[in-house]
Formats: structure tokens, sequence, C-alpha cells
């Protein structure tokens, strides 16, 4: 495999560069590179500007409106807009449900879900999850009886991201009792504003409202939602959770982490010496900095086989990946120090210009930590990452 970029990959990176620093807004930067909150009208807003581009779907090709490049041509414009310092496109409609969409919906489903993903006139969430389905998710209780030409839903989903601001949520949901668990599980597309839905929020470590329950009470969804062929849903959530963890290992995003880590690593200290001169803090950044690197090149081995969808290696990149991103936020605290510690959610969400402690770099810093908590259990827990690649990969 040859890592090097060639003439034409280059000539797209500075493309892409040139377009991102004069269209990405200067404001979504500093939030971005200053740890702070996000609000939807900013996810929105880049959303936006990105598919009056073309480009806000890299991964989708050309007939469903996507640039249709290739895997490395994604993997530097995935790069470049973590070193530029965008926000994140949400995943559940771009990267999520539309590539199951893209495989297994029928032409009226993807004639019409799909421009709606792209112009973000729907904001997706993921129905995965449930109190008593978590990293055992084919245990799932939520049910779909049909009737005439419905299906009426009920149940709970819980640790739904963005519930509170989504239109639509993709779920599994139980249509046949009788079988195997794997095997009695069907994917529905849901209407969030349909009679019956709740959603309750879930206030995490660092207080900011971004996970959500779904409660179903007799919700009746159109059987035309359904995708594919019912209870074949579990061969779907596999499809797109190979997508979701393909993406979760963020190396672009862990470099531009990297960078700042070292711009803290070489501040003044008490002492009057920079923290990366102590031989302990650098032997950490410098074999953090490593394994990056072999991550990427584990990143660029999976693209040079993309054709073939994501396998059971994307596995070995959401555990590695969540790893590096935790042990990131780590070292972050530890090189501010009692910096980190005053917590200042008016300065996080953008109410004041400047934190309480008078270090701007310092002050989200903890709450970033705490935040990160939850990369090494979303899109699958890596214990049972670690269960996957032992039996399919390694074959134990």
């Amino acid at each position: 495999m040859d890592l090097n970029y060639t003439d034409e990959d280059l000539a797209f990176r500075d493309e892409v560069r040139a377009f991102l620093a004069e269209a990405l807004p200067a404001d979504l930067q500093h939030k971005l590179r200053h740890h702070l909150r996000l609000t939807k009208d900013d996810s929105v807003r880049w959303h936006k500007i990105l598919a009056a581009k073309g480009w806000v779907a890299p991964g989708w090709p050309a007939e469903f409106g996507g640039p249709g490049w290739t895997p490395v041509q994604r993997h530097i414009f995935d790069e470049e807009c973590a070193r530029a310092g965008t926000p994140q496109i949400m995943p559940f409609g771009v990267n999520m449900v539309a590539p199951v969409i893209m495989a297994f919906g029928s032409p009226e489903q993807k004639a019409y879900y799909l421009p709606r993903i792209l112009s973000c006139e729907d904001w997706w969430c993921q129905g995965y999850s449930e109190p008593g389905a978590g990293s055992d998710l084919a245990s799932l209780k939520t049910t779909a009886v049909k009737d005439g030409d419905h299906y009426i839903v009920n149940g709970q989903k819980t640790w739904t991201t963005l519930a509170q601001h989504a239109d639509m949520i993709f779920c599994l949901v139980r249509t046949d009792t009788g079988v195997r668990k794997q095997e009695g599980i069907s994917f529905l597309l849901i209407d969030m504003h349909s009679p019956g839905i709740t959603v309750r929020p879930i206030i995490m470590l660092d207080e900011d409202h971004e996970v959500n329950e779904v409660f179903f009470d007799n919700v009746r969804v159109p059987s035309a939602n359904l995708v594919g062929q019912e209870n074949r849903g579990w061969t779907y959530a596999k499809y797109l959770l190979g997508h979701e963890r393909t993406g979760i290992a963020a190396v672009g995003r862990s470099k531009r982490e990297l960078a700042f880590l070292k711009t803290l690593a070489v501040r003044e200290q008490k002492n009057g010496k920079p923290l990366i001169e102590d031989p302990l803090f650098a032997a950490k950044l410098a074999s953090l900095e490593i394994e990056l690197m072999a991550l990427e090149t584990t990143v660029l081995r999976v693209l040079s086989r993309a054709d073939k969808g994501p396998g059971p290696e994307a596995s070995v990149l959401k555990v590695r990946g969540t790893d590096i991103q935790q042990q990131l936020s780590e070292l972050m605290v530890e090189a501010v120090g009692p910096m980190a510690l005053p917590f200042d959610p008016a300065y996080l969400e953008g109410e004041r210009e400047h934190s309480l402690v008078d270090d701007d770099d310092a002050a989200p810093l903890l709450s970033h930590y705490f935040n990160y908590r939850k990369t090494s259990i979303y899109g699958g827990s890596n214990e049972i990452q670690r269960n996957i690649i032992t039996q399919m990969i390694l074959g134990l």
C-alpha cells in the first residue's frame, strides 16, 4: 500500500483548504478550537454551507447527490475539516441511516428521504439502545405490531443523542417474538412528531443536555416506513454500525486535539518551565502521538478496501480511536492542572466572552474530559468490540 498522496490528491487537498479558509465562519471555528458547546443552529448553518457546495455527504455516490469522491479524497476532506476546526456534520442522517436507505431502502424511500437529508430538512436521531438492551442490543423489547397498513410501536429507547431536536428517528423494533432474538427485528423510520412519542432529557456528567429517553405509546407508523424486509433489521443494523464505527475513529479530530495539547505543553508553568520539559509528560505525549500515527495507517489500510464495505476491522478503529480520544482529554486536563477545575457553563455556552478563571484554553477542558467518557461506550462498547475482534478477525 502506497501511503503517499498523488499529485491529484495534493491538488484536491489544496482545493479543500482554500474552500474551508473562505467558507468557515470564524465564530464556529472559535467554538470548535476552544471546546465550547455548539447549538443546533450552529450545526445546521455549517451543514447548509457544505450542502450548497455539494460537499455535505462525502461518502455518497454521485447518483444520490454526493460528490462521488474516492476513499482517499474522503479521508483528506475529513482531515482538512478537522484541521480547520469545522463543526461535525451530524452523522445520524448523512453517515448512518442514509447508507442503509441506499443499500436496502425502496425507490420511494430513496427519492424522498435522501434529498431531505442532504438539505438538512430532516434532523435524524438513532433509536437503538434500550434500558435493558445496550451492549446486548438484540435483546431489545420495543415492539411493532402490524395493523393494516401501519405498525403500532410501543416501548422505550435510551441514550438517544439530540432527540430533542430530531424530526425523524430510525428504530430497531421487534416484529416477531417467536424466533431467535436476532431474527425478529425490523428497521423502521419514524416521524418524531407523531402522537404518542415523548422525549425526556438525560443530563450528562458535564451538565449538558445531549442525550434523551424516548418513549413510544401506541405510535402509528406507516408500513411504507419499513426499510427492506420485515425481520431482517439485524442485518441492516450491523451494516449501519460498521459505518458508524469507522467514523468514530476520528483521526483528523484527534490530530487537531494533539496539536492543541502541544500548545498547552509548551506554556510556562509556575516553576518557570514548560510541561514538555517534564520527561514523564513528554513520554506520555510521544507515546500517544505514535499510537495516533499507527491508527491513521490502519484507517488508510481500511480505506484501500472500502469498496467491500465496512468489515469487522471497523471494531479495531472504534476501539483504538476512542482510546486515543480519551487519552487526549486526560492529558489536556493534566497539562492545565487546577485551572481546569472551575465549572463555567456561561462561558461554555457562549454567554460570556472569557472564562471566570482567566484561562480560556483551560476552562472547558474538564467538561470536555467528562463528556468524552462516552466515546468508549457509544457505537457499541469497547468491551463488545473486543469480542467482535476476537471472534471475527482472530477466529477464537
